[in-house]
Order: structure tokens, then C-alpha cells, then sequence
């Protein structure tokens, strides 16, 4: 009696291979698209005037109506504020340091962050408001 061998061949569909780098295509799309700057929820103060500053190299500090201070949309102290602006100088001197203070925060939140800023010999520094 003769066995004969038998040889398997394997089979690797290719039909879906578009569909998939498509899904692929639009995923990166979408994730290089999605912002992601952290927000707190302030009512912004109104101006006269406004002038736009570049979006590159900036840190954003928040002061909500409590006096809750926010760096780069993270919870933070005064001293944590401190040490990211002077972290973020170090790392590129360039750095605009954006104070975004909701209209019915005390002035005296505000304040510290300028004392710093000032004590800091900081010159960069833009207060955000809502345009006219």
C-alpha cells in the first residue's frame, strides 16, 4: 500500500487588508487631531482690546472663582505653580506664561502668581481674556 503525502497549504486572505489600513488611516486622523489642552470651566474677563500670542511654548495657569489655582489644567499649589514655571523656563526660555483668572476670582489670587512672575524676573506673561 502506497501512502501518499500530503502537503497543506496555508491560505492568508488578503481581501480585508484595505478595509483594515483604512480603519488604521482614520484612526491616526483622529488621534492627531484631539486636543490635549485641559480646560477649567471659568467665566472669562472682557477687554477693550486683545491681541492673539502664539500657540507654541505656553503654560496656562487657572485661577477658578475660588481661588483654586490650575497648571496646565492640573490641580496645583502655589508652590507647584512655582516650580512649573520654573521648570518650564529651563526648559525652553521662550515659554509664554498665559494667567487665566475667572472674572470673579479675588484679586489677591491673581496677585500671588504676578509676585512670582515678578520675583521670577519673568517677561513673558500674557492675562487671557475674552475677546471684544
Amino acid at each position: 500500500m502506497k501512502i501518499k503525502k500530503l502537503r497543506k497549504r496555508y491560505f492568508v486572505p488578503l481581501f480585508s487588508t484595505a478595509d483594515i489600513a483604512f480603519l488604521l488611516l482614520i484612526f491616526i486622523m483622529l488621534v492627531s487631531i484631539i486636543n490635549y489642552r485641559k480646560e477649567v470651566d471659568i467665566n472669562y474677563a472682557q477687554a477693550d482690546t486683545a491681541q492673539k500670542t502664539s500657540q507654541q511654548h505656553n503654560l496656562e495657569i487657572w485661577i477658578d472663582r475660588d481661588g483654586n489655582m490650575y497648571l496646565d489644567g492640573e490641580s496645583s499649589t502655589i508652590e507647584t505653580v512655582e516650580a512649573g514655571i520654573i521648570s518650564a523656563y529651563n526648559e525652553a526660555p521662550d515659554t509664554r506664561v498665559h494667567v487665566i483668572a475667572d472674572r470673579d476670582t479675588e484679586f489677591a489670587q491673581v496677585h500671588k502668581v504676578l509676585e512670582i512672575l515678578q520675583v521670577l524676573e519673568y517677561r513673558t506673561v500674557s492675562l487671557v481674556v475674552k475677546a471684544p
